[in-house]
């Protein structure tokens, strides 16, 4: 078989036909469905990448006329990102994932050679094999089995976060070489763009602590979320790209087009659909937070309505008593502040404890009070809470005297 035509019909349409057969087979249900879309989503990012990356490593290459994109053929590509992911997501689940993944990898070593003249092995081209087997098949494998069995939603979450970062952020950003900027102009603009995303970054977060879900619409919060951005604006995400987007429409009139696809897709179709989910799982609370938080324009104070919290701040401490007045005097929504002295568990910092569980010390618990003050303050709050940051800034604030200490009974 060494027809190019053939070659690649058979890349796209046998995958694709097996993925129709077995859920004809199976009729997947929503878990399955958002199983299947997000591995075959991931192993679709980054088998691009594997494949960008292969000619200069010598792994391989490929030699094709038409339906490329960044010299790799979209049908190889579709049809790998389909074996890779919806495939095995739907017909494997149950089977041991070390079985699963030699078997799909074993296929894979014995379709490539047969794919000449349209793919070109190097001498090395099973280290590239192995290089999509660990950044590819076995994330895919993990997310999907994670999302169909709703565990892990913290892994879950943070590979959604790459995943939408890298195909309607990275890929866009990399194909109308946008990059090839002045450095001054990439340093800005990373400063710009940090606002934006770090909304939908924030978002994400809340989605998963509050609401116990994430974006995908198959794997949703279990309850309505109104802390975090969604105090201040209905679609944090879709804003946060849109505004994005936006930002990088000053380099590439293509984003202002991108910017116009997001605002109408979140005001059509995900506005009527997901307001149809919400008024049906949520009724009356969904109703009341709809009037009050406008879904594209953030408010300037949060929504009244968001969890109830109490913060302990020490009032036998100096330091720690003028912290509490400061909050007092911003007039925090729906924040109580109490004496650290009354806690029955002996705090050591300030404590934040939010009626929906969630509970944070130290500059975590300020990252949270910081949300029900003032949208320029929660900006700060959501910064802290990024991986990495709030360890650092805690780290700080015990080197500068801030550390621990045990708060004395009045």
């Amino acid at each position: 078989m060494n027809d190019p035509a053939l070659i690649r019909g058979v890349a796209l349409f046998v995958p694709l036909a097996a993925v129709w057969i077995a859920a004809i087979v199976r009729r997947p249900g929503e878990r399955d469905v958002a199983a299947m879309i997000l591995a075959t989503a991931w192993n679709l990012l980054t088998l691009t990448i594997v494949n960008v990356l292969a000619p200069y490593a010598g792994w391989w290459r490929f030699a094709a006329d038409g339906a490329v994109v960044a010299g790799i053929p979209v049908d190889l590509l579709l049809g790998w990102a389909l074996l890779w992911g919806a495939l095995p997501a739907h017909t494997a689940r149950a089977y041991p994932l070390p079985l699963v993944l030699a078997g799909f990898a074993w296929l894979d070593l014995g379709v490539m050679p047969l794919a000449e003249p349209i793919v070109l092995l190097g001498h090395g081209w099973l280290y590239g094999e192995a290089v999509a087997i660990a950044l590819c098949l076995l994330p895919g494998l993990l997310l999907a089995r994670w999302t169909a069995a709703d565990r892990r939603l913290g892994w879950r979450a943070s590979l959604q976060v790459v995943l939408a970062g890298g195909l309607m952020l990275g890929a866009p950003v990399a194909l109308t070489g946008v990059w090839r900027q002045p450095e001054w102009v990439i340093g800005l603009l990373a400063q710009i763009l940090a606002v934006p995303l770090l909304f939908g970054l924030a978002a994400v977060r809340e989605f998963a602590v509050a609401g116990g879900g994430t974006p995908v619409p198959y794997d949703p919060p279990k309850r309505l979320v109104t802390s975090g951005p969604y105090a201040y604006v209905r679609n944090p995400m879709q804003a946060s790209m849109a505004g994005a987007y936006l930002v990088l429409a000053v380099l590439d009139l293509r984003f202002a087009a991108a910017t116009a696809i997001c605002l109408a897709y979140g005001a059509g179709l995900a506005s009527w659909h997901e307001g149809t989910q919400l008024a049906t799982r949520h009724g009356r609370d969904w109703a009341a937070y709809r009037d009050q938080v406008r879904p594209w324009l953030p408010r300037t104070r949060p929504y009244a309505g968001l969890p109830p919290a109490d913060v302990y701040v020490a009032a036998t401490c100096d330091r720690c008593g003028a912290l509490g007045r400061w909050i007092a005097h911003r007039r925090p929504v729906s924040l109580r502040i109490r004496p650290a002295e009354g806690h029955p568990g002996g705090l050591r910092r300030m404590t934040y404890e939010r009626a929906d569980g969630l509970r944070a010390q130290g500059v975590a618990a300020f990252a949270h009070v910081a949300q029900h003050l003032h949208l320029g303050w929660a900006l700060l709050g959501w910064l802290l809470l990024l991986p990495g940051l709030g360890w650092f800034a805690q780290l700080c604030a015990d080197a500068f005297g801030a550390g621990p200490a045990r708060a004395q009974l009045l």
